[in-house]
């Protein structure tokens, strides 16, 4: 089911589709390992394309006690808490947001090693990002905490620091007071990408990664197309 809805979203059919590790994949699966068996709070940014949001949902789907949340700019402190709660398996039907939250906090802390798991955390606006403050309080050294973004996360975090916004300094505190980059893919992700499925011609591979602009998306849809012009 995971591998025909992230086909769907990427356009490209039923079509079988052979996954690779690329670098950032690796990179990204440590950093969320080590957030959750050592509680860790981590901020990474990285670029469209690079598989963030694939990395995290095939990491949430593998490992247990892994709330993850794919956030959304219309999200409100209600919203994201009923998101929350709802990946923890409960209906939060009736509560305050401040009810939710207390609950929330309840039922992770009965858990090992339990992971939040933010994608697109650019997304939220800062009302909501101040409940990651109070999340974090709550539950430090019990609970991982990554927020996934693009750079527009740093740019925003640092623009707030500059001009003393409300929070800022909080959630940067939180963070470590650092923004771990990945690195894109490599052309050597893409090649090994294209021979895992069915691409083998060393010019149709060149093809691809001139194409690509280094994005996985594109490198998917251009497979696809010399696949179909077979």
């Amino acid at each position: 089911k995971m591998w025909r809805n992230i086909a769907s979203q990427i356009g490209t059919g039923n079509a079988e589709w052979v996954t690779v590790e690329t670098e950032p994949y690796q990179i990204l699966t440590q950093l969320l390992e080590d957030a959750q068996e050592y509680s860790n709070v981590f901020a990474v940014c990285g670029e469209a394309g690079s598989g963030k949001t694939f990395t995290l949902r095939r990491y949430a789907e593998s490992h247990k006690r892994v709330c993850l949340l794919q956030c959304n700019e219309f999200w409100n402190r209600k919203m994201f808490m009923q998101e929350l709660l709802k990946s923890l398996g409960r209906d939060s039907s009736g509560y305050t947001a401040g009810e939710m939250i207390s609950e929330a906090v309840m039922i992770i802390k009965t858990q090992e090693c339990p992971l939040i798991l933010l994608d697109e955390a650019d997304k939220l606006n800062d009302q909501v990002m101040y409940f990651f403050i109070t999340l974090y309080n709550q539950l430090e050294e019990h609970c991982g905490i990554v927020l996934c973004a693009t750079d527009y996360l740093k740019k925003r975090i640092e623009r707030g620091l500059k001009l003393n916004k409300k929070g800022y300094k909080e959630i940067y505190s939180r963070i470590g007071r650092k923004f771990i980059e990945l690195d894109g893919v490599t052309s050597s992700d893409i090649a090994s990408i294209c021979l895992n499925n069915g691409v083998k011609d060393r010019q149709q591979i060149k093809e691809v990664i001139k194409e690509s602009e280094w994005d996985l998306r594109r490198v998917r849809r251009k497979i696809h197309a010399l696949k179909r012009s077979i």
